[in-house]
């Protein structure tokens, strides 16, 4: 009898891959001019992962909130007309702070499943895929 899978970030470097349970991530990262803090929770939904919404804290050089943002204790808080995404291509450096990832309230950085010197990562919804039961 198959088992149904359970709905999982995965998370890929290289010959690197991570399967991390989660319906609700939050993916945080720091502006590496500005210095400025940003956050976007994102739901994994089947093959897609859905930003839910979005939080910078401050604007800068090229970082202006997009015009349906909203201001409220120096926070920019906002969605996107369109938040369906296949992949994050997540771009790393030993250069600048690493990218948080929160799931569950608690937030680590990814260096914690994929370290920083395996380069590009990129975030997928993992198929909640069957597995035999045999």
């Amino acid at each position: 009898m198959p088992m149904i899978g359970v709905a999982a970030l995965c998370l890929a470097a290289g010959a690197l891959q991570v399967r991390i349970p989660a319906t609700h991530f939050t993916l945080r990262w720091q502006h590496s001019i500005e210095k400025i803090e940003w956050d976007e929770d994102y739901v994994v939904a089947g093959r897609w992962l859905m930003l839910s919404g979005a939080r910078i804290r401050g604007s800068g050089a090229g970082m202006d909130p997009p015009p349906n943002a909203h201001l409220e204790n120096g926070v920019w808080s906002y969605t996107l007309a369109d938040p369906w995404r296949r992949q994050l291509v997540l771009a790393r450096s030993d250069f600048v702070r690493d990218y948080d990832l929160c799931v569950d309230g608690r937030c680590q950085p990814m260096s914690h499943w994929i370290p920083v010197s395996a380069g590009t990562t990129v975030a997928t919804a993992c198929a909640a895929g069957e597995s035999s039961g045999h």
